[in-house]
Formats: structure tokens, C-alpha cells, sequence
């Protein structure tokens, strides 16, 4: 069976995101002072074959642990679909 995943990635909440405080210090120069804070991260699509979900969650896990995710500064989720 073909799987959709997806994996969500974010920084660790604990950790300062300069990326999203760039963005948030540029939506206050637009005015858009209601935005309390930003957090950048990164959404990433895979499409897996497995021969079941369990299966393909397993193989993302192991693709955002090795890879895709640095556990030292980020954090993850898996959606499958």
C-alpha cells in the first residue's frame, strides 16, 4: 500500500527560533502587531510504500530520526494519511 506521511517539524520550544522572531519583528513593522509570536519549522511530505500504517510510521520515524530532524534542537510529529 502507498502511504502519505507527513512529518512536522519544529524547533524545540525551549530553544530561541531567531527565524520566527525575524518574521515577527517584520509583521510589527507591517502593523500586524496582534501576532504574539512566530515559530518556523518545517512540513515535509513522503510517500511511502508499506504494507500497512503502522509500517510506514515506522519507516518515517526511522527517516526523521537519522535524518530529516536534528533531535538535539527540533522536535517532530507524524500524520499519516
Amino acid at each position: 500500500m502507498n502511504f502519505t506521511v507527513e512529518l512536522k517539524i519544529m524547533p524545540l520550544k525551549e530553544l530561541l527560533d531567531p527565524q520566527g522572531k525575524a518574521v515577527k519583528g517584520g509583521l510589527d513593522n507591517l502593523g500586524l502587531n496582534t501576532v504574539q509570536d512566530v515559530r518556523i519549522g518545517k512540513h515535509i511530505l513522503l510517500q511511502i510504500e508499506a504494507a500497512n500504517a503502522e509500517e510506514a510510521e515506522r519507516i518515517a520515524n526511522e527517516a526523521a530520526t537519522k535524518l530529516l530532524a536534528n533531535p538535539v534542537m527540533e522536535e517532530f510529529s507524524i500524520f499519516i494519511k
